[in-house]
């Protein structure tokens, strides 16, 4: 599912807190805020957005709600990717796939032979 521009400020914002680590929505705004003109209200709309969306995590604590997201970043660029692909037939999944790791950078390659030896290798 593709975000929207403040959906993935959000987002950006509880990847790059702690592991485990959950915020409010003033703490999300606070970091938004000084690149970007946006409204608390507007920061807590969007993150109720997605916890229904089911891409971050909502709890209670008091008054106040508290957010992390369901996945790591890593884990959540996969998804779609993945739901892109089964968009495709195999052999659609096949040329995106060679397409993709054709306009990948040196360091991107690496990164997937890495990934491959450590999947072939479990």
């Amino acid at each position: 599912m593709p975000y929207g521009d403040l959906e993935r400020a959000v987002l950006d914002v509880l990847w790059d807190a702690e592991p485990g680590v959950w915020l409010t929505v003033r703490e999300v705004h606070a970091v938004l805020t000084p690149s970007r003109d946006v409204a608390y209200t507007t920061v807590m709309t969007v993150m109720d957005r997605l916890s229904r969306k089911g891409q971050v995590i909502q709890r209670k604590d008091g008054r106040a709600y508290l957010y992390r997201p369901r996945a790591s970043r890593g884990e959540m660029v996969a998804e779609l990717l993945n739901q892109t692909l089964d968009d495709f037939s195999t052999h659609d999944r096949q040329s995106a796939l060679v397409a993709f790791v054709g306009d990948a950078s040196v360091a991107d390659v690496a990164a997937l032979r890495d990934a491959l030896a450590r999947l072939e290798g479990a």
